[in-house]
């Protein structure tokens, strides 16, 4: 328990120290969320007047005459009670517009862990055990070549092919816009259907996750367990599902974990390209109209997604690996 509560409490100060981060970044940023409101309203033909300025900066609890010490801790109350304010760009609350992005990101990345990792893993396995066969040489190879792609050219790539030129995918939302989203086959299919190319991208550039699992995989079947096995003539099949890959397979929580940041920024850029409207056509929009309490709010969710990821990655290895309970026991 000692353990555990040492990663809660480190985890607990990374939060601190993100939190502030994310307060500051986008300050940092020229420009301000109430100016660039002003600059589309007044290309509207609205009027600007001394009172609607003051409005705005109640509204979204933004003001240049406010002390930036005072603000930053006006931000950490809103953090603790729930209140992250409105968007300045949707105007409305920060926790509605990312609640609607969040369904189809979540939809996505998770569709993205379990193809991916489930192919990459299975494959890291067979290629470790065919390791020096044309089977391991062609699989490493195209892993390492396809993953190697930037994400944006990925993603272009496949848009162009498959959905602007072919015309086989959708080239924008997450369903027929014609639909009423509800439990019905034809939603359903229309989901997937404009899924598939999105995901396809992803676990194509993470392919690269088969070279860490033959890694993992090879340098368990040199240990002595594995040996012994062979020798008391266990069936090939046990002793590279049981005895090596269920070993193999550990240190890839860890990689998992320390990636969930990297695969969300990689969702963002598929996400603006397909026009899918996830958490990175938000952020996106939020960026260009400067809206703070938006950009924050984003990046307070990731923030907790990947700490809460690494935390989750903890308590695994703690469950499965006996060897560290042992070593902290």
């Amino acid at each position: 328990m000692r353990y555990l509560f040492s990663r809660f409490g480190f985890y607990l100060l990374a939060f601190v120290a993100a939190v502030t981060i994310n307060f500051f970044l986008p300050r940092l940023m020229p420009g301000d969320p109430i100016q660039s409101f002003l600059g589309r309203l007044a290309q509207n033909g609205g009027q600007i007047t001394p009172e609607t300025i003051a409005s705005l900066e109640a509204l979204y609890g933004y003001s240049t005459n406010t002390p930036l010490f005072q603000q930053f801790l006006t931000y950490l109350q809103s953090i603790m009670t729930g209140e992250w304010g409105t968007s300045t760009r949707f105007f409305q609350p920060v926790f509605d517009v990312l609640g609607r992005g969040m369904l189809w990101t979540l939809l996505l990345v998770g569709s993205y862990l379990v193809v991916s990792y489930g192919i990459t893993t299975l494959l890291g396995i067979w290629v470790a055990w065919k390791r020096g066969t044309w089977v391991d040489s062609v699989i490493t190879v195209g892993s390492v070549v396809i993953s190697s792609i930037p994400a944006v050219v990925m993603a272009l790539l496949m848009y162009f092919i498959f959905a602007s030129d072919l015309g086989w995918f959708p080239t924008s939302y997450a369903y027929d816009p014609s639909l009423d989203p509800a439990m019905s086959f034809e939603f359903i299919r229309s989901v997937v259907y404009h899924l598939a190319l999105p995901l396809l991208s992803m676990v194509l550039l993470g392919m690269g996750n088969v070279m860490g699992m033959r890694s993992n995989m090879i340098n368990q079947l040199g240990e002595d367990f594995i040996v012994m096995g062979w020798a008391k003539g266990v069936k090939d099949k046990k002793v590279m599902l049981q005895y090596g890959a269920r070993n193999a397979v550990l240190p890839m929580i860890t990689t998992f974990a320390m990636s969930v940041g990297a695969i969300f920024a990689g969702s963002l850029i598929i996400e603006i390209i397909f026009n899918y409207p996830g958490l990175g056509q938000v952020m996106f929009q939020a960026m260009l109209a400067r809206d703070y309490p938006l950009i924050q709010g984003y990046l307070l969710i990731m923030t907790i997604m990947v700490l809460g990821a690494n935390f989750i990655a903890d308590l695994l290895l703690f469950v499965l690996d006996p060897r560290l309970r042992t070593e902290l026991g």
